[in-house]
C-alpha cells in the first residue's frame, strides 16, 4: 500500500480485526504514540497493524498484561528504516521474544498483515471515484458498477453466480476486491436500494393486515339528560 497512515477501517482490514478493536487499541493507548495519530482524525500507521492483530487475536492465549509487555518489546524492533518502508525487509527481521519459559513470535502477524495490506492495495487500485461517473460514487474501474451495491448484495447472501450474471463485465476477482474495498471504506448516508434482485424472488407473505382505528378521546363532561 502506498499510504503509511490508515483510517481505522483500513487498519481493521489489514490487522484482521474489527473497527471496535482498532478504536479500543487507540483509546487505551496500547500502541506506542509514534504508531498512531489523533490530531486530525484517527490514523494508524501501517506498521502498527501486526501489533494490533497480535494484541486482539492472542487474547485467548495471553493475558492483557503479557500482550502489552510483548507489544513494547516488539515495537522496539520497528526501527526507523522498517517504519519508513512497512513490511519491506520485515521478513528478515527478528520478531521472536523469549522470556523465561515463554517464547512468542510476531512473524505470523507480520506475514498476515502484509498479505492483507497487499490485497487492500489491489482493491483500492481496482476502484475509482470519478465525479463524472455516478457523481463520484466508488465504482469498479472501467465500469459504472457501484462497489457498495456489490458488497450489500454479498452481505444479504445473494449467490455469487447470480451477482456475476447480473454484471457481465464483472469477474470473481473484481467482486472480491469490491467487497474488500467497501469493508475498508464504508458507505456514508442512507443505504441504497440493491440493484441486484434475484429473478425468482417472491414475497414471503401476501396477507393484508387491517389497520386498527384509534378510538376518539372524549373530553369535557356530558350534557345532563332531561
Amino acid at each position: 500500500m502506498a499510504a503509511s497512515l490508515l483510517t481505522p477501517n483500513e487498519a481493521a482490514v489489514v490487522a484482521g480485526v474489527t473497527l471496535r478493536d482498532v478504536n479500543r487499541v487507540i483509546d487505551e493507548r496500547i500502541l506506542p504514540e509514534r504508531l498512531y495519530s489523533v490530531a486530525d482524525g484517527r490514523r494508524v500507521h501501517l506498521a502498527a497493524c501486526p501489533l494490533v492483530g497480535f494484541y486482539v487475536r492472542a487474547a485467548r492465549a495471553l493475558t492483557a498484561e503479557e500482550r502489552l509487555a510483548l507489544i513494547g518489546r516488539f515495537s522496539e524492533r520497528i526501527t526507523a528504516p522498517l517504519l519508513a518502508r512497512p513490511f519491506e525487509g520485515w521478513a528478515e527481521a527478528d520478531w521472536r521474544v523469549d522470556d523465561d519459559f515463554l517464547s512468542v513470535s510476531l512473524s505470523p502477524f507480520v506475514a498476515d498483515a502484509d498479505t492483507r495490506g497487499t490485497r487492500l492495495g489491489a482493491a483500492q487500485a481496482r476502484v475509482t471515484e470519478d465525479p463524472a461517473i455516478l457523481g463520484g460514487m466508488p465504482v469498479v474501474r472501467g465500469t459504472r458498477i457501484p462497489v457498495h451495491d456489490l458488497a450489500a448484495s454479498v452481505a444479504t447472501g445473494l449467490p455469487r453466480e447470480r451477482i456475476l450474471a447480473a454484471y457481465p463485465d464483472l469477474d470473481g476477482e473484481a467482486l472480491d476486491l469490491a467487497v474488500l474495498y467497501a469493508e475498508a471504506h464504508p458507505a456514508r448516508g442512507r443505504p441504497r436500494r440493491l440493484s441486484v434482485v434475484p429473478p425468482d424472488a417472491r414475497p414471503t407473505d401476501d396477507r393484508t393486515i387491517a389497520r386498527k382505528r384509534r378510538k376518539a378521546k372524549v373530553t369535557g363532561s356530558a350534557a345532563p339528560c332531561v
